[in-house]
């Protein structure tokens, strides 16, 4: 995503998420615990502006995607989504889909590691939002379903029969989207689905120190990690390493792999910079 902004301003005050930011490291709470986070169509949208703000900004090193209460995220609203799609022409029906996957893709395309805490159930979009993240630390209370195909959809919503193969495999893939039946974490784990699994009621505490780790490190180099991750799922290996030396030799290039230098040579911890 481009660092460059036209006349839009800051946003001041999301309506349908909580934002903080301490020291490069955001925080993003799902704030409707008494519908167990069901997404909106304002949700939806600040999720999508806020990640390509926070892209600009370059004010975060590292971002954690949480839930308030019970749960990380139950999906799409079965009222204000669901119902509402009901009385919806396919123009509108394509703008909405098309919003859905903007998020997906803003997660996997900003310049700094998403990390989802999850805890409770991580269900639909919610499950997919989960997926697109670049580390998934979940409890043992977590609970995944890709709930698309119970109410008569598609299994490959907003990006998901593109991602979750390449996470946990065609065959896993298959049965979860197919079926859309819940995968409990340590399944989640067993298949790959998880990065970490912790106790419960410790998920967010260990997300928050993964985000501090990354936020700390050579920023820059993370971000290239995780472009190269994404776009090089769909190259062939010549491309894919031919793109891999172009990024190494801007790397070398830079402030950072001067610093580890000079701090390996001085015996003493390296001072990222980001840059």
């Amino acid at each position: 995503m481009s660092p460059f902004s036209g006349s839009a301003t800051r946003t001041e005050r999301w309506h349908h998420l909580r934002l903080t930011i301490q020291d490069g490291v955001g925080c993003v709470t799902l704030d409707r615990a008494e519908k167990l986070n069901a997404l909106t169509f304002g949700a939806y949208a600040d999720l999508r502006d806020l990640l390509a703000e926070l892209s600009r900004e370059r004010s975060v090193r590292a971002l954690v995607l949480g839930g308030e209460g019970r749960g990380f995220c139950s999906g799409g609203d079965v009222d204000e989504i669901i119902g509402a799609t009901l009385s919806m022409d396919t123009a509108q029906l394509l703008d909405f889909n098309r919003m859905t996957g903007q998020v997906v893709r803003a997660i996997r395309e900003c310049p700094f590691p998403v990390i989802a805490a999850v805890h409770g159930v991580a269900a639909g979009a919610g499950a997919v939002l989960a997926l697109a993240a670049d580390f998934r630390i979940a409890d043992a209370s977590a609970k995944f379903a890709f709930l698309f195909t119970k109410v008569g959809l598609s299994g490959g919503d907003m990006g998901a029969a593109y991602l979750l193969p390449r996470v946990v495999g065609l065959g896993h893939a298959t049965r979860l989207l197919m079926l859309g039946e819940p995968v409990r974490a340590p399944e989640a784990e067993r298949i790959g689905l998880l990065s970490e699994l912790v106790d419960e009621g410790l998920a967010n505490q260990r997300a928050a120190e993964l985000a501090r780790r990354l936020a700390d490190g050579p920023a820059l180099a993370y971000a290239q990690t995780k472009a190269l991750l994404t776009a090089e799922l769909d190259m062939p290996l010549a491309a894919a390493v031919e793109m891999d030396a172009a990024t190494q030799a801007l790397l070398m290039n830079g402030e950072d792999y001067t610093e580890f230098h000079a701090a390996f040579t001085e015996k003493r911890p390296p001072k990222w910079q980001g840059r």
